[in-house]
């Protein structure tokens, strides 16, 4: 499959081969959900405790006498039932983590990038090499080609005046290609990647 190669001033340079067996796949969008939970799982802290009667820093004498009150029995305050005192079943500290399998991560970064190629959201630039970080310039050729919302990946490291003049635009992120995941990409309408890009993701999606 071929697609065009654009500039960042919007002009077409010239077409890619793209690999069918990665951009022309048959979607499993079940891989997308189970990736999804996964990596926001992974991003929990699993901070959350409660303090449980052992924590609670209470008397432990007895409220009153065994017999002949009429009331029921009661021991330390520190019992759940009473104001102040510690908590039955809570959540503690634990990771939320869980693995899922390598296949159905490499296969849901293919639905992704078909799904993309299919709805005419991946667009594929020749570099992202800017000659200055000035914001402005950037908005105005983004603006030109719709991209309001967009995720570009770029594999080298020439792109810092880019990443520079794309900080504060809203809904504009970059990510390198070993970065690139099923959340951030799908947050953005369009998925934008670099030559480079294409060739790594090929070359890691296939091997």
């Amino acid at each position: 499959m071929q697609l065009q190669v654009m500039k960042l001033d919007g002009s077409v340079c010239d077409d890619i081969v793209l690999d069918d067996s990665i951009f022309n796949i048959e979607p499993k969008k079940e891989c997308l959900a189970d990736v999804v939970r996964w990596q926001l799982a992974g991003r929990q802290a699993g901070t959350h405790a409660v303090k449980t009667r052992g924590f609670i820093s209470r008397t432990k004498k007895k409220m009153f006498r065994q017999k002949g009150t009429g009331r029921a029995r009661h021991g330390a305050r520190t019992a759940n039932i009473f104001v102040g005192g510690g908590v039955v079943f809570g959540p503690t500290p634990r990771c939320h983590c869980f693995k899922i399998n390598k296949k159905v991560r490499l296969l849901a970064l293919k639905t992704l990038l078909t799904l993309k190629l299919k709805e005419n959201n991946l667009i594929v630039f020749d570099d992202l090499n800017l000659e200055s970080a000035k914001t402005k310039v950037l908005l105005e050729s983004l603006n030109k080609m719709n991209l309001g919302s967009a995720l570009f990946v770029d594999s080298s490291e020439e792109c810092g005046n880019f990443k520079n003049a794309c900080a504060n635009l809203h809904k504009i992120d970059v990510l390198p290609t070993v970065g690139f995941n099923v959340y951030d990409a799908l947050r953005h309408e369009k998925l934008v990647l670099t030559r480079s890009a294409v060739a790594s993701l090929q070359e890691r999606l296939l091997g």
